[in-house]
């Protein structure tokens, strides 16, 4: 499959890479197509991996990451340009997170998510979140003690949540469907949870398990 992941944080570079990892076809995008830390990743990550503008993976993309900081997400959509969204599967990775001296806090909550507002913003898109309540290194295949952890996603379209699970599984996850994209306004949370566990023990090295 060919994947565009739209931001050269770690978290696009840990899922790059383990998309390039199950045999796909990723371009690392980013505001400039000779970004450095694209650039470093690409040359590490094997002949599957490119890099280009967000235009370039949005446009050569069957599916598409999105791993941008929250307050840069509208601008990187657009710079991609919406209709290249158009009919594909979009993984929203993002938190709206508001940085102060304290712990980050949201920027949206209760009665709309980030979730939701992606898929507001890319109307013809399929937008499923995931991959939000987990810090990057366990992102992929995920090791920990307690086995192998679940993921909470949400999304409108049963296909594209279908898809999406193919990845997780793929990667050793035990996915958890929980509805509609309006279910962004219960996972996002679970990121502040996750980190507030992290803060107060001095570890990152958690993630979500739902007994049953």
């Amino acid at each position: 499959m060919r994947i565009g992941v739209l931001g050269t944080g770690v978290v696009g570079q840990t899922l790059g890479s383990g998309l390039v990892g199950l045999g796909h076809e990723v371009i690392l995008g980013a505001r400039d197509a000779n970004n450095p830390k694209a650039v470093e990743w690409a040359a590490g990550a094997g002949e599957r991996a490119s890099t280009g503008t967000f235009a370039d993976a949005a446009e050569f993309a069957e599916l598409i990451v999105l791993a941008t900081l929250w307050e840069g997400t509208e601008n990187a959509l657009s710079l991609a340009g919406h209709d290249r969204f158009a009919g594909k599967t979009v993984i929203d990775t993002t938190n709206p997170l508001v940085f102060g001296d304290a712990v980050p806090s949201l920027a949206l909550g209760w009665n709309d998510s980030a979730g939701e507002q992606v898929q507001r913003w890319l109307p013809d898109a399929q937008v499923v979140k995931a991959f939000n309540i987990v810090g990057a290194p366990h992102m992929v295949h995920p090791a920990l003690p307690g086995g192998s952890p679940d993921m909470f996603i949400a999304g409108d379209d049963e296909t594209a949540k279908a898809a999406v699970t193919d990845i997780l599984t793929a990667f050793g996850w035990s996915t958890i469907d929980i509805g509609g994209i309006a279910g962004s306004r219960l996972l996002e949370p679970l990121c502040i949870l996750w980190v507030l566990y992290g803060a107060q023990t001095g570890t990152w090295n958690h993630a979500f398990k739902l007994l049953r």
